[in-house]
């Protein structure tokens, strides 16, 4: 007791600093050590963020410095968007900042009118559709569409007018400023889907071209992690029933993938969401849907090499066009599957529902994991059905 006694009264003594007492003059100093550590930290941020924007504006010549990394082989799952879209006049529009206001439409003629277009294309295209060759192996038919898509030299009229950047033999290096302008600077009334993985803008390039802009959030990692497995994945492949990607950009810590627009919404919209309330497909939509799915994994699986095994093949993630050609999209959680290889062991990834159950047991994955999961679109199709509904009696779930 005699101890705490004399240190608090040698607390409470006076110093000679105006009289106050020691206790005081303790508090004082500590204080005026915590703010001058938090003042230099301040001073050290400042000082890092002007050498990040001076970099930043380095000049384009400068820019070709910047290297892509190789493909990382831990990809975390993504979500995929869906657009909003209005019935007009018979017509699929998209939904601006000012949408029009929606006219009641006649069910009947829509459907009609859909598959009169799709059988004058079938009638126009079947004479063209295939080619016989006579190889040493003996005569083959080859489809004309697929073999047209694995040439090099494919339509760059999106690109039509822009300067060209790439320094990776494809696409076109779209610089920030590029795509602030296209976005008008990522305005939220351009958000057209947003994830875990990041948002997904509407947008129009200098040349009048629609594209949409994937900005992906750099969520330790995730950003680059994303950018390299979809530019390895797609970045030379072509395909008429691929979403085509159009460029990309790499300014800082900035990671973004331009694609193009796709705007007749996508396969689980026309079965289970918006558009469904308006139009149902027909079959002959619904068959020339599933065929340009089905031909677009025969080209990942089967025409290029490595093959490439998509993983997160769903309705939401297959957009159709004006002309009702499906498009296979969203390619982040992509696996390259080289020659010889059976299967390769990785984490089990996808959309429950879809992922097939050998895959989802073992971790082992090859292209028949897609087969299965373009089985249950198929399923899905047909039935009009979700592959997973809790508002079905508990044996009718799955």
């Amino acid at each position: 007791m005699s101890s705490n006694s004399s240190l608090t009264e040698s607390l409470h003594e006076k110093t000679v600093v105006f009289g106050l007492k020691l206790w005081v003059v303790i508090g004082v100093a500590v204080g005026a050590s915590l703010l001058g550590i938090l003042l230099i930290l301040l001073i050290c941020l400042t000082i890092q963020s002007c050498i990040k924007r001076s970099r930043s504006r380095k000049p384009l010549n400068d820019r070709h410095m910047i290297q892509i990394p190789p493909p990382c082989k831990d990809i975390k799952e993504v979500d995929q968007f869906a657009n909003d879209f209005v019935v007009h006049d018979g017509l699929l529009l998209t939904i601006q900042n000012e949408p029009e206001p929606v006219e009641p439409i006649d069910r009947g003629a829509v459907q009609l009118a859909q598959e009169e277009k799709l059988k004058q294309r079938e009638e126009n295209n079947l004479s063209g559709s295939f080619r016989i060759t006579d190889g040493c192996e003996g005569i083959q038919v080859v489809s004309i569409d697929e073999q047209s898509s694995t040439h090099a030299n494919v339509d760059s009229a999106p690109l039509a007018g822009l300067p060209e950047f790439s320094y990776l033999g494809w696409g076109h290096w779209f610089t920030l400023r590029d795509l602030e302008l296209a976005t008008n600077r990522f305005a939220k009334d351009n958000v057209i889907g947003e994830g875990g993985y990041g948002v997904v803008y509407r947008g129009r390039l200098s040349n009048g071209t629609p594209v949409a802009v994937k900005k992906i959030l750099n969520n330790l990692g995730q950003a680059e992690r994303e950018f390299r497995v979809e530019v390895e994945a797609i970045g030379h492949v072509r395909h008429k029933n691929l979403v085509r990607l159009l460029g990309y950009c790499v300014e800082g810590t900035q990671r973004m993938l331009v694609y193009e627009y796709v705007n007749n919404g996508n396969l689980e919209s026309w079965l289970h969401g918006e558009l469904s309330q308006y139009s149902s497909l027909t079959w002959l939509a619904r068959m020339k849907i599933l065929l340009g799915t089905a031909k677009a994994l025969a080209y990942l699986h089967e025409a290029i090499e490595p093959k490439v095994v998509h993983r997160d093949i769903k309705s939401s993630n297959i957009l159709i066009d004006d002309e009702f050609n499906a498009k296979i999209s969203d390619f982040g959680l992509a696996k390259m599957l080289g020659a010889g290889k059976s299967h390769i062991a990785t984490r089990v990834m996808g959309t429950f529902g879809y992922v097939a159950p050998e895959y989802a047991n073992s971790g082992l994955l090859n292209e028949k994991s897609d087969v299965y999961s373009f089985g249950v679109v198929l399923l899905e199709a047909i039935t009009g059905r979700d592959p997973i509904d809790y508002e079905r009696p508990p044996n009718e779930t799955f």
